[in-house]
């Protein structure tokens, strides 16, 4: 028996580690295209099929644990309401079709799978694999650097799915001055990747006293930084210099807070793109979601012609005043997954148009319950080593960090980041609850 459970716990253990790798480092090449929209079937999708149902299989022999887990509560209420918006978007306000309502809510849903998997297949045992996931995401931080290095100078294809003709999986090339993706799906995919799981490693070489480590450690941060650089993102750039000092002051590392600062100054010289575009975002004027013209607008109105700064002006003029008249039309339950248009640039902003004030509520509740947890780690954080500490500090950094992300863009929406972000989450989670069982 004992010997049973030893192989099962090394398959859960290298099937969450495969949905890692395979997530992050898999182009998303069409699978089974889906008529009339932009979203296919992947292959990872069938991986996390497994995963699913893998861990149903272990929430029904323990399903009193599961209704006793308030995080897995607060995602059910938050799948329901999007359920219910879902129904009044298809036969009440006719604003979505069903079957492209239900593909984006069960996309949803997966992209949690890996935090209920993370929550219910690793509840005594987390701690004895950490060191081997944080290994697993600094191979794949490298990996990911090498690809993208390969895209720049060696023309490695280009997989993107940030319109719908890319998404049909054409192979592009790099041209200068564009953004580099490395194996992700678009360069904020890979932006918000590094700001996830960069400060889990500077935490880690600022406390550990072990040679060798900080030196791998340290031959993945700078070629993260380099993606971070690469991509351009001017939001990702801005939430990794908050989730590493948040990351940092957490543990008490407050000088370290400054070389984070003097690396970001660093990295906006040395990609002359970032300066131009920061300088763009300060030129935009007489812009404002709210104007008169733009609120009389269709649902889908065309972007208003910019010489200034043209995402952030888009975001502006179309897409988030785009989301205000869908919430204006239904506060409480929004008007239907799929109503607004394939973005928003501003998870918030999707949330109240999609599903409403219940479903921003909802959204807020599952951060409540994940950040009462988190809050225990900071009261407890003497109770932890070294590397429990590491990865919980870079942990609670990059949610916030990605609070900020959000703001910009439709991040929880971006499966390879999503997918990630939940599973990563998850098993902070999980380390606090092993912690408070231990003890």
């Amino acid at each position: 028996m004992q010997k049973y459970l030893s192989r099962l716990n090394n398959f859960l253990k290298y099937l969450l580690a495969g949905v890692l790798i395979f997530v992050c480092l898999y182009p998303k090449f069409p699978f089974i295209r889906i008529p009339g929209i932009s979203v296919s079937v992947r292959a990872e999708d069938f991986l996390l099929l497994v995963l699913a149902v893998v861990t149903l299989a272990k929430i029904f022999k323990n399903f009193r644990r599961f209704l006793n887990d308030k995080i897995m509560i607060a995602f059910l209420l938050f799948f329901s309401v999007g359920l219910i918006s879902l129904i009044s978007g298809v036969f009440v306000s006719h604003t979505v079709t069903l079957s492209i309502a239900l593909l984006h809510l069960f996309r949803r849903v997966e992209y949690a799978v890996p935090l209920f998997a993370a929550l219910v297949l690793f509840q005594k045992s987390a701690r004895g694999n950490l060191d081997y996931y944080i290994k697993i995401l600094m191979i794949i931080t490298a990996i990911a650097f090498l690809y993208g290095f390969g895209q720049r100078y060696f023309n490695f294809p280009v997989i993107d799915t940030q319109n719908s003709e890319y998404a049909k999986g054409v192979a592009l090339r790099w041209t200068s001055g564009a953004h580099i993706n490395s194996t992700f799906a678009g360069h904020y995919d890979l932006a918000s990747y590094v700001v996830l799981v960069l400060p889990i490693f500077t935490t880690l070489f600022f406390l550990t006293d072990k040679r060798k480590l900080r030196f791998w450690l340290l031959g993945v941060i700078g070629p993260g930084l380099w993606l971070l650089g690469a991509s351009l993102s001017r939001v990702s750039l801005a939430s990794w210099v908050l989730a590493s000092c948040l990351s940092l002051i957490l543990v008490k590392k407050y000088k370290a807070t400054l070389a984070i600062i003097a690396v970001a100054a660093l990295i906006v010289l040395a990609f002359p793109s970032f300066l131009g575009r920061y300088q763009q975002l300060l030129k935009i004027v007489d812009v404002s979601p709210f104007k008169i013209e733009v609120m009389a607008a269709s649902i889908n109105p065309s972007p208003t012609p910019v010489s200034e700064d043209r995402s952030t002006s888009i975001r502006l003029n179309v897409e988030w005043p785009r989301a205000l008249m869908a919430f204006y039309k239904n506060p409480l339950l929004g008007t239907g997954y799929s109503s607004i248009g394939l973005a928003t640039d501003n998870d918030y902003l999707r949330i109240l148009g999609e599903v409403g004030l219940l479903g921003l509520a909802g959204f807020g509740l599952i951060f409540c319950r994940i950040g009462k947890v988190l809050w225990k780690f900071i009261k407890n954080s003497k109770e932890f080593d070294i590397l429990e500490t590491s990865y919980m500090a870079g942990i609670t950094g990059a949610v916030i960090g990605t609070f900020l992300t959000a703001t910009f863009i439709d991040i929880f929406e971006a499966s390879k980041f999503a997918t990630s972000y939940w599973l990563l989450v998850g098993y902070a989670v999980v380390l606090v609850r092993n912690k408070q069982y231990e003890q």
